[in-house]
């Protein structure tokens, strides 16, 4: 009796449990995905709302580009890759530019996944296909995933960690599988692979710089090219994608050809004389003084700003901590009191800018305030913040007297991460607001440094010496000034300024003190912060970790990130990655704008509604064809 009522209970646990199992291994099959929440567009939608379903196709668009190019393999470390590459290589899914978090089948009629989103299976469109009239099938897809992890550029071997495996199902079906825990990105990250043609690189040697025109298959082919100085592309007749709703409206220009300038100033007359149609301007001086010409007054150069919701990320100066004189945060942090952004932004910058005061500036990710919540608990988790002190216990004692509030810790992080909001050094724009100037004498006396013979010198016995490494000459205007506080303070500092080509070389070796630069932030950020900041990156030649970042903390809370369940959890996840780096002084904060600054001339038409998060040139049209 006894055995036969254990089997009916264990039966009916069974019963109950089975719909909780097959919810828990639902597998969803959709046309598109969202890292978080529903996709906007049906399965069975027409064309993305931003676009003109009717643009005409035709006309030709010069464009300008900056400094060379050597090379036609974009994705790889070695050499300059030209202008424009991207519009070669497809990827099984494509985002849409009105939502800041989906992604719809291209090269991928179909994807499929179950809810934890521990593998995904992507179903190939049977008439998608190569420029030479190949289909493109799972083997180009196994293909190039591996030959990206093994020869390409570290990035991508980064950027892939968590893809564990790549499979062909078919002919046209290929199953990822990703580690456990990896978040829900790992679908898109994998669905946003450039598919490479396995057939057109067998015999090829993919790790060189190569002139060779490569195969593709996206709706642009390479027509012709004059190494170094320009490269023209011309619309595919047949392009077989054309008709998907992800396309439609999209890709109306014939030819479109990128000219080369080594020089901006160059550029920009270029410009005004008509050998080139469009160019976004980025540096304030010129939007403000330098379009005064009678083509604008006249209406034939049209000059105007486009306001978007992009997040703009971080520009800013980035100390090279893998060099001695940066790795006191006592130092990065008083060379950010001698840089006066308010005089820069009022005689400079003719007060465009606004001064940027977080790593994923214009967006929700942004941190602010003191931490609360979810966010503070991500935090105390990382820093491993100690118990509460018994009653009338003691705090232990710094044998160096009073600990300096910049060394401040609660556990592993800076005190000021869970207790003060960050903010950066302010002026009165006057110029001779010395304040600021004598806060960074403070720190850097607590830091061992004291001036002898008009120098600074550190605890080591030598003068702190720091060098700009720039390739645009808009930045000396800008460095300029700076260096001129600096030397009130004792530090010696100069600019050196190079070649594009020069420049690349040496930030992919780390070889600088300091350098501008641009942590973009995505939609939603995911993988791409672990090339930027995690202790994985620090030492890979080529990769985005400029810093130098080796840092446990920073580690987990990338970790945390990348594994976000839902969009609450990332934004909290990503305000405290935020807040931690900011208390690292790691950099020097720059400036952003958010809008397009957009002088073209008037040869465009465009449809009445641009899409939200991106500047949307794809979705143009020239009016005369005829040219």
């Amino acid at each position: 009796m006894y055995p036969q009522m254990h089997k009916h209970v264990l039966l009916f646990i069974v019963i109950l449990l089975v719909p909780q199992l097959l919810y828990a291994d639902k597998i969803t099959t959709s046309h598109g995905i969202a890292t978080y929440g529903q996709v906007k567009y049906p399965a069975n939608f027409k064309h993305f709302d931003y676009v003109n379903p009717n643009a005409p196709k035709g006309g030709k668009v010069k464009q300008s580009a900056r400094g060379t190019f050597n090379t036609n393999n974009k994705y790889t470390l070695k050499g300059i890759s030209a202008a424009g590459l991207g519009y070669l290589h497809e990827s099984l899914l494509t985002s849409s530019a009105d939502e800041p978090f989906s992604y719809y089948g291209l090269v991928a009629k179909s994807i499929q996944y179950p809810a934890s989103r521990s593998w995904a299976i992507f179903n190939i469109r049977p008439q998608a296909k190569w420029h030479d009239g190949k289909p493109i099938t799972a083997d180009d897809v196994v293909f190039s995933h591996k030959i990206l992890t093994t020869k390409g550029h570290p990035a991508y071997k980064n950027a892939y960690k968590d893809i564990i495996n790549v499979a062909k199902l078919g002919r046209l079906q290929v199953k990822f599988t990703f580690a456990k825990n990896a978040g829900r990105e790992l679908p898109i990250t994998a669905g946003s692979m450039p598919i490479l043609p396995k057939h057109y690189y067998d015999g090829r040697q993919f790790d060189k710089t190569t002139l060779d025109i490569p195969l593709g298959s996206g709706p642009y082919k390479v027509k012709q090219l004059d190494a170094g100085k320009s490269i023209t592309y011309e619309r595919v007749k047949n392009y077989w994608g054309a008709n998907l709703p992800v396309n439609i409206g999209r890709n109306n220009f014939d030819i479109l050809q990128y000219d080369y300038y080594l020089d901006d100033t160059v550029a920009l007359e270029a410009l005004k004389g008509g050998n080139f149609d469009i160019r976004l301007e980025n540096v304030s001086k010129n939007w403000a003084t330098a379009y005064n010409v009678p083509a604008v007054d006249e209406g034939r150069l049209i000059k105007y700003e486009v306001q978007h919701a992009l997040p703009t990320g971080m520009q800013a100066f980035v100390f090279n901590i893998r060099r001695n004189k940066f790795k006191d945060v006592r130092v990065r942090k008083a060379l950010n009191y001698a840089f006066d952004f308010e005089w820069l932004n009022k005689k400079i910058f003719y007060g465009a800018y606004k001064r940027t005061d977080s790593y994923f500036s214009n967006s929700i990710f942004a941190s602010s305030g003191v931490p609360k919540g979810a966010e503070l608990g991500a935090l105390r988790e990382v820093c491993n913040v100690p118990p509460p002190l018994p009653p009338n216990a003691q705090p232990p004692k710094w044998s160096g007297g009073a600990i300096p509030p910049i060394l401040q810790m609660v556990g592993d992080c800076h005190s000021g991460v869970f207790n003060k909001p960050f903010t950066l050094p302010t002026s009165d724009a006057s110029g001779r607001d010395r304040s600021n100037l004598l806060i960074a004498r403070n720190l850097l006396t607590n830091a061992g440094y004291e001036i002898k013979d008009f120098k600074l010198v550190g605890p080591n016995g030598k003068p702190l010496e720091i060098t700009f490494l720039i390739y645009s000459p808009s930045f000396e205007r800008v460095i300029g000034p700076y260096i001129k506080n600096l030397k009130k303070l004792g530090v010696k500092a100069n600019i050196k300024k190079v070649d594009v080509a020069q420049y690349q070389k040496l930030v992919e070796q780390f070889d600088y003190d300091i350098v501008v630069n641009v942590f973009g932030s995505g939609m939603s950020p995911g993988t791409e912060q672990r090339n930027y900041w995690h202790s994985s990156s620090a030492d890979i030649e080529g990769s985005g970790n400029l810093i130098g970042l080796s840092n446990p903390v920073i580690d987990k809370l990338v970790d945390k990130v990348i594994a976000s369940d839902s969009l609450e959890q990332l934004k909290a996840n990503t305000k405290a990655l935020d807040r931690v780096l900011l208390w690292g002084y790691y950099v020097i904060p720059n400036w952003y704008i958010n809008s397009f600054r957009v002088a073209h001339w008037d040869k465009f038409a465009k449809p009445a509604k641009p899409p939200k998060y991106s500047f949307g040139f794809d979705t143009w049209w020239v009016k005369d064809r005829s040219e």
